[in-house]
């Protein structure tokens, strides 16, 4: 327990009554107190003077009782600081160790995908847009927030959105959520409550987006993606009147929706009276061009859009939004009565580091920091891991390396997490079993100087894995 000056334990009830002299009663009292853990150890007892004012008796009363303590071996008093508490109750010792395996290492290197550069996180602008808003925040900005985020934000997300993803946006028809999740988890229930009962999802993809998706009530059809992404012709064959689809960079196989699948998505959705949930994953990274604008601009009363601060500042700010076609915007608040949006501090932080200029700043960096580190990721992967095929646009924060098909991934990201790197296996984003061997490699999380480090445990881990089971 901390010991402080501040852990007097004022409020500890002290029953006091009973025959005897007040001393006595009083140290039984304590005594009590102490021993069923209601006055921890190290806590601190009151001040005699106090405890005999509040208990309205001399303070000669509680110096012999504390006396008394002292020489039990409950309390220590000592000259020009607190009386404490110097005794605890007995406690189980600790359960040894189960036999069997011994404890994985702990994890060294993290070449798993889903987590951008952590240690490059802007705290002193952060700060600077926290303290910003704490100083300029009304009044009415503390009340019960708006479900659909406030105001401030919403503004400035659509104008964002509109400069820097080419989308067709405006502040009534942006809704800050906590996530991708939450706003697809938000945009599946008011599909549902409009009649529409079947989803479609990208294959491979996040499982977290299916799972999403069912939660909603819908029933969730899986359809394939190829080179050129999600294969419209397979989606055209299921029942679903929407699709989740990641336009501008598919995970996890990297692809990027082509022109004329993007045209034919738009024209499916017309055609079954239905609704393209756009996932604008990773689409602020992209190194060998521009990024790609959003599909919601092709056809915003068809399109819901869907992004998130977690892949280009932190997934700890829980900060994300959700722009819908304009007929469904009552739909949304409807079927969502009990949604919650994130805490309207955070909301306007995030708006005035935007306003300010800082994100556009902090995407900058990451994006040359991004490409230098995929750089140096795909020259060690083809020196130490030559057997592997590596895969993906140059966008976003992972690649696909594809291995031979005797490998055991599964086996390889076992034996890998044994040796301290942590790895995703291609198996883990697909609804069922596929051909094709891969791991999806993260690199936003990862310093320069650990990825050849982390790519030698990767070629050592795969030796074990060379037969499938």
């Amino acid at each position: 327990m901390t010991v402080s000056q501040t852990n007097f334990a004022w409020a500890t009830l002290l029953e006091v009554g009973g025959r005897g002299r007040l001393h006595d009663r009083l140290a039984r009292a304590l005594r009590a107190a102490i021993r069923d853990g209601r006055l921890a150890e190290g806590a601190a007892v009151p001040p005699s003077r106090a405890l005999a004012e509040d208990l309205g008796c001399s303070r000669w009363v509680v110096t012999e009782a504390y006396g008394q303590l002292v020489a039990e071996g409950y309390l220590t008093a000592r000259v020009g600081s607190a009386t404490r508490v110097s005794w605890s109750p007995v406690t189980e010792p600790p359960r040894p160790r189960a036999q069997g395996a011994p404890p994985r290492p702990p994890i060294r290197y993290d070449l798993a995908p889903g987590l951008p550069d952590l240690r490059a996180f802007p705290r002193r602008r952060w700060a600077d847009a926290v303290r910003a808003v704490i100083g300029s925040a009304v009044h009415y900005d503390l009340d019960i927030p708006d479900p659909a985020g406030h105001p401030a934000l919403r503004t400035t997300l659509a104008e964002y959105l509109r400069r820097s993803r080419g989308a067709d946006a405006d502040a009534t028809s942006v809704f800050v959520c906590a996530g991708v999740t939450d706003g697809l988890v938000r945009t599946c229930r008011a599909l549902h409550a409009q009649g529409i009962g079947d989803v479609a999802v990208e294959h491979p993809g996040w499982p977290r987006l299916r799972a999403a998706a069912a939660s909603a009530g819908l029933r969730v059809h899986p359809v394939p993606v190829d080179h050129d992404g999600l294969q419209v012709d397979d989606l055209a064959r299921t029942p679903a009147r929407a699709v989740v689809v990641g336009a501008a960079h598919q995970f996890p196989t990297g692809t990027v929706l082509s022109p004329a699948r993007r045209a034919q998505l738009v024209r499916w959705a017309r055609e079954v009276d239905g609704f393209v949930i756009e996932d604008d994953y990773d689409a602020e990274f992209r190194y060998d061009h521009h990024p790609v604008a959003v599909m919601q601009g092709m056809d915003p009363g068809r399109v819901f859009l869907l992004g998130t601060v977690s892949k280009t500042l932190s997934p700890a700010l829980g900060l994300g939004w959700l722009v819908a076609p304009a007929a469904t915007l009552t739909a949304l608040r409807t079927a969502n009565p009990v949604a919650v949006a994130p805490p309207v501090l955070d909301q306007l932080a995030l708006s005035t580091f935007i306003d300010r200029g800082w994100y556009d700043a902090h995407l900058r960096a990451a994006r040359r920091r991004f490409r230098t580190r995929r750089d140096l990721l795909l020259d060690t992967l083809a020196a130490e891991v030559p057997q592997g095929r590596p895969a993906g646009t140059a966008a976003g924060l992972h690649v696909l390396l594809h291995l031979p098909e005797d490998t055991d991934t599964r086996r390889t990201v076992q034996a890998a997490a044994s040796a301290g790197l942590r790895l995703a296996d291609l198996d883990d984003y697909r609804a069922g079993e596929s051909p094709g061997r891969a791991l999806v490699l993260g690199y936003g999380n990862i310093g320069d100087t650990e990825i050849p480090a982390a790519v030698a445990l990767l070629r050592h881990s795969l030796r074990p894995a060379a037969t499938r089971r």
